[in-house]
């Protein structure tokens, strides 16, 4: 069993290569539009993003996986009968209608969008950049069936680098604050786009499939109102809080919510090779017993990364970078108490996708859009019931028991369908070891101010880990492997 668990933990680093490279350029971001940015300006970022983020889903439609699931060149025929065309013409037609619709509405959105009159134009910048974005779906996804991942990861990175060079350029150079931010993401879109066109030079044709299009729409729509839900998990609170406070509550809001990032990529990372693992391994002796185990380790681990962020976050937002500057600036901080909430969202949006594995096997995915479409409603209502009360925190709490409710409403459809036994007993043993961690940081630990106490929070942190070991977490089979784990770096040293 630990052999293929350890099998899992390389997949996961591999093909999350690309992902945590991604995120980690993308979260250079963070710094420059805390510094460039009053809360006020990227709070009306934030929103609009979500804006979207939203509206993507719809552009999509899922007419990427439609094309996936119907393309020819899964079994390497060349497309002479329009599967690749027909997505894309009609990709290029819905794009086209609704930008075109959104370009010339772009004053009364803005206000719809309490984006100030001034600010109108980056409606229409995002008009167009979603356009750009729906337009490269069938392409990219055209690149990953040709199996070539190289040339995708290599655009997308390029994307962020892009992004990332001309955002720098627009908010330092020229101070174009908010237009800059949208401008560089169309430019950014552009360049996509053009970097993505030698796959339509080879594979485009003037065609058009009228009796394929159906069938692609019938697979395709029904995915719409899943993706809606996950999407309204993740950004609803954006838009609400705005409507609830101000746009700067939600710029300190959308900073501080970023530094989740470090659950959030574990969470990515393991899910890209949980799929692949759990349908690969259903067929043998003993799965349900492997499944359950990489619960109690993910869970275990995650656990751990949660318990550094909250220790350490205020260091990490303090951090000096060259010239003095802080990482993140000085007038974002208080919003840094939402940060291990949103942690432990993450932590247990990756329960969710451990829960995955019964409803995929059963064949019964159209139980995760019920688990979304509860998270989504969940996250709505506690939204509009807590930020009132405690505005940035009520929000964070919103989707902490939005992700709650997902991975209970998962683990409980998916026990009817495909029964699993995890490991409760161990899963209760390390959420107690998590508690008491908590709590001694809180009564001991807790810094008032950055750097503070450094020595006592380390102590602290291993503290988890040594409770696990002292209290009989581990099996004598686990031992073993550890203290094997352990010895190597002298085997190596020695060598």
């Amino acid at each position: 069993m630990l052999g293929e668990l350890k099998r899992l933990g390389r997949e996961t680093m591999v093909y999350g290569l690309s992902t945590v490279v991604g995120r980690l350029l993308n979260f250079l971001l963070l710094p420059l539009y805390t510094h460039c940015l009053s809360p006020a300006d990227y709070g009306v970022v934030a929103t609009v993003f979500t804006y979207i983020g939203l509206c993507n889903v719809l552009y999509s439609h899922g007419m990427d996986f439609a094309f996936m699931r119907f393309s020819r060149n899964t079994a390497g025929i060349v497309d002479d009968t329009g599967d690749f065309s027909t997505p894309f013409w009609s990709l290029l037609t819905t794009s086209l209608f609704f930008s075109g619709l959104i370009h010339l509405s772009a004053g009364p959105l803005a206000a719809l969008a309490l984006v100030p009159p001034e600010l109108a134009d980056i409606i229409r910048y995002s008009a167009w950049i979603m356009a750009l974005d729906a337009l490269a779906l069938v392409p990219f996804a055209e690149l990953r069936l040709t199996h070539k991942p190289a040339a995708y990861a290599g655009i997308k990175v390029a994307n962020i680098v892009l992004n990332i060079s001309l955002n720098y350029v627009f908010l330092v150079h020229m101070s174009m604050g908010v237009r800059g931010v949208f401008l560089a993401s169309l430019l950014t879109a552009t360049a996509t786009f053009v970097m993505i066109a030698p796959v339509l030079w080879l594979r485009l044709k003037p065609r058009f499939d009228r009796e394929l299009l159906p069938q692609l729409m019938r697979f395709a729509l029904p995915l719409v109102p899943a993706g809606l839900a996950s999407m309204m998990v993740q950004v609803v609170d954006r838009p609400i809080l705005q409507h609830l406070t101000n746009d700067a509550t939600v710029g300190i809001y959308q900073a501080n919510y970023r530094l989740g990032i470090f659950m959030m990529m574990v969470v990515n990372m393991f899910d890209a090779a949980w799929r692949p693992f759990f349908i690969q391994h259903a067929a043998e002796p003993g799965h349900r017993d492997v499944f359950a185990r990489v619960l109690t380790y993910f869970t275990v681990g995650a656990a751990f990364l949660f318990l550094a962020v909250t220790f350490f976050i205020p260091d990490f937002a303090a951090f000096k970078l060259p010239h003095g500057k802080t990482l993140i600036h000085p007038a974002y901080w208080g919003g840094l108490s939402i940060v291990p909430v949103v942690t432990l969202g993450y932590l247990f949006n990756g329960i969710y996708v451990n829960f995955l594995a019964p409803v995929t096997l059963a064949k019964r995915t159209d139980l995760v859009a019920y688990a979304t479409g509860a998270g989504a409603a969940i996250n709505v209502a506690c939204n509009l019931f807590l930020i009132p009360r405690w505005g940035l925190m009520g929000a964070a709490l919103a989707t902490l028991f939005a992700y709650i409710a997902m991975a209970v409403a998962l683990f409980i459809m998916g026990r009817c369908v495909y029964p699993l036994t995890y490991e409760y007993r161990r899963l209760g043993h390390a959420g107690a070891c998590l508690v008491l961690s908590v709590f001694a940081f809180w009564t001991w630990g807790r810094p008032i101010a950055p750097f503070q106490h450094v020595l006592l929070r380390l102590g602290l942190l291993a503290s988890y880990p040594a409770l696990l070991l002292a209290t009989g977490f581990f099996n004598a089979e686990e031992l073993s492997e550890l203290k094997a784990v352990l010895r190597r770096p002298g085997k190596n040293l020695a060598d």
